[in-house]
């Protein structure tokens, strides 16, 4: 396994489109590095040079020590798993994972009998070991996921490189494939580039993040310092679902202003002063009884365990996200939830300050 580097690197498309903007970024041997961002971000450009499916503008990349910038895809010595899965419905599924083996140069190709060891190795591994005669037709969405997988990682490339490999799944595999392949990375220590718009995919697999926007690198660090510290309003508003509370207003004195709000900033944003924005996660606003905020609600999305309060606050719209037990608990002493307003307080030590 290897660890990757991007020094510099800029593309520019002949239409004069800049897909990714001066990119230095390092991923450690044995990491799992999630690039996600929105659509059109630059996050499969910069992952399609490192497989060098496209050339570089400007910079260079390493793989290890070695520089790649001008080898073709197939001396680099990666794996990659698309979201299409790319399988060829001619083969079977034996003969989808030996594909890349029986390509190789003489030199290099595994005997039969090594490749027979190979591919019952890594079918036993990833549990698809009783469908090798099968054909992709014949699979269900998962299980091409793992063929697809299997197919990368037979070689015991340097690096895994995956392109949105979940996003044709339904919600419930979706799930059980991410744990999958968290346990395969820890299992295999094998260094992954991951490349999705999902966030919740993100948080969930990455060992560190790297958060684009506009072909910038906007935050690289491990996902939950991204959540509770972002960089800025865009990370901040883009990882956490519902999204961060996101408020333009003034700082003076410990007062916020925003039109029609206002209200004290909690302790440690007391010296903040002037334009900013101020933030807070809907799971830290606090719900009271009375003298806080009062907050019309102007609706509900109850999921279960918990719900999303819709609420307005001097004509700002503000998320409140709630665990069923404390409504249990207000429930038992209010005789029910109020239907049209509530009292909240953003007093938190987790909210953030964006100076302008």
């Amino acid at each position: 396994m290897s660890g990757v580097s991007f020094e510099g690197i800029r593309k520019v498309y002949d239409d004069g489109t800049v897909a990714v903007k001066g990119l230095d970024l390092t991923i450690k041997d044995g990491e799992f590095l999630v690039l996600v961002g929105p659509s059109g971000c630059g996050k499969s450009t910069t992952l399609r040079m490192l497989a060098g499916l496209e050339d570089l503008t400007e910079g260079s990349i390493k793989i290890g020590e070695a520089t790649v910038d001008h080898l073709p895809a197939r001396a680099r010595g990666l794996g990659m798993v698309f979201q299409s899965y790319a399988l060829y419905p001619h083969m079977s599924v034996q003969d989808n994972l030996t594909f890349g083996l029986r390509m190789l140069a003489k030199t290099e190709r595994p005997d039969p009998p090594e490749m027979k060891r190979m591919v019952q190795e890594t079918a036993s591994m990833l549990g698809i070991d009783d469908i090798l005669e099968k054909r992709p037709r014949d699979l269900s969405g998962g299980q091409r996921q793992r063929v697809a997988l299997g197919r990368a990682l037979i070689r015991k490339p340097k690096v895994i490189l995956m392109d949105e490999p979940l996003s044709n799944l339904d919600a419930k595999l979706r799930n059980q494939m991410r744990v999958e392949l968290r346990r395969l990375h820890d299992e295999l220590g094998f260094t992954t580039v991951y490349v999705t718009h999902d966030q919740v995919e993100a948080m969930t697999l990455a060992d560190r993040i790297a958060v684009m926007k506009d072909g910038e690198l906007q935050q690289h660090c491990p996902p939950l310092e991204a959540y509770h510290q972002p960089a800025n309003t865009f990370v901040a508003s883009f990882l956490g679902t519902p999204a961060m509370n996101l408020i333009e207003g003034q700082a003076e004195a410990g007062v916020f202003t925003s039109n029609g709000l206002s209200f004290p900033l909690p302790d440690h944003l007391s010296d903040c002063t002037g334009k900013g924005t101020f933030g807070i996660r809907p799971e830290n606003v606090k719900v009271l009884k009375s003298n806080a905020m009062e907050a019309e609600i102007r609706g509900v999305e109850r999921l279960g365990s918990e719900s999303v309060y819709h609420l307005n606050v001097g004509g700002t719209d503000i998320k409140a996200l709630w665990h069923r037990s404390g409504e249990e608990a207000w429930d038992a002493e209010k005789g029910g939830w109020p239907e049209e307003n509530m009292f909240i307080s953003f007093n938190d030590p987790s909210a953030l300050w964006f100076s302008a």
